[in-house]
C-alpha cells in the first residue's frame, strides 16, 4: 500500500530545526571540509555536485534529506554521547545558504566556464569558514546573520525566533524541530 504524504509531512520534511544542535552542525562543518578538501587535492571536480546537493537539502530540510545531515545527526552525535548545545536556527540555515552558494559558484566556475583553479579557489575558501565552525565553532554565517539582524535586514520575527530557542520556526512544533 502506498501512502501519499499529506501536506503537514511535507512541512516537517521542508523545515529547517529550531533549535539546531551545534555540535551536529559542527560535524557536518568537518564533513564539509574533508570533502572539499578531497576535491582539491585529488582533482576529483564531480564531486561538486555531491556538496552543492548536501548544502541545498540542508538549506531546504535541514538534516533530513542531507547524508551529512543525517550521518551527523543519527549516527555521530549518539557516537559521541548525544551532547546537545541548542544555538538558534535561522542563522544555521542561512549559512547553509551561503555554502550553497559557494559550492554552486564552484560548480559554474569548473563546468560551465572550465576556470578550474578559480573553483578550487572559491572551494579553498569554503573550506577556511567550515574549518572555522568545526574546529573553533565559529559560524561566519552566522556572525554575518547578527549584523543584518542588528542592522534591520532580518525580519523582526525572525530576530525573536534567534533571541528565544524555545519559538518554532515556520509553524514546525517545537518537538518536530528538536528531533534529529
Amino acid at each position: 500500500m502506498r501512502v501519499i504524504p499529506t501536506s503537514n509531512s511535507l512541512a516537517e520534511v521542508f523545515s529547517f530545526p529550531h533549535p539546531a544542535n551545534e555540535y551536529a552542525a559542527r560535524m557536518v562543518a568537518g564533513m564539509v571540509v574533508v570533502l572539499s578538501v578531497g576535491i582539491i587535492l585529488f582533482q576529483v571536480p564531480w564531486l561538486m555536485y555531491v556538496l552543492a546537493y548536501g548544502f541545498l537539502a540542508r538549506v531546504l530540510t535541514g538534516p533530513t534529506l542531507s547524508p551529512m545531515g543525517m550521518l551527523a545527526t543519527r549516527v555521530l552525535v549518539p557516537l559521541f554521547g548525544n551532547h546537545v548545545k541548542p544555538v538558534a536556527g535561522p542563522p544555521k540555515r542561512f549559512a547553509q545558504t551561503v555554502g550553497l552558494v559557494f559550492s554552486v559558484t564552484a560548480l559554474l566556475l569548473y563546468y560551465a566556464f572550465g576556470l578550474s583553479m578559480v573553483a578550487y579557489g572559491v572551494l579553498g575558501v569554503l573550506v577556511f569558514f567550515a574549518v572555522l565552525e568545526a574546529a573553533v565553532g565559529f559560524c561566519a554565517g552566522c556572525f554575518v546573520f547578527g549584523i543584518m539582524m542588528r542592522l534591520g535586514i532580518i525580519p523582526e520575527e525572525t530576530c525573536e525566533k534567534c533571541n528565544n530557542l524555545h519559538l518554532p520556526v515556520s509553524g514546525v512544533t517545537e518537538s518536530q524541530a528538536s528531533a534529529p
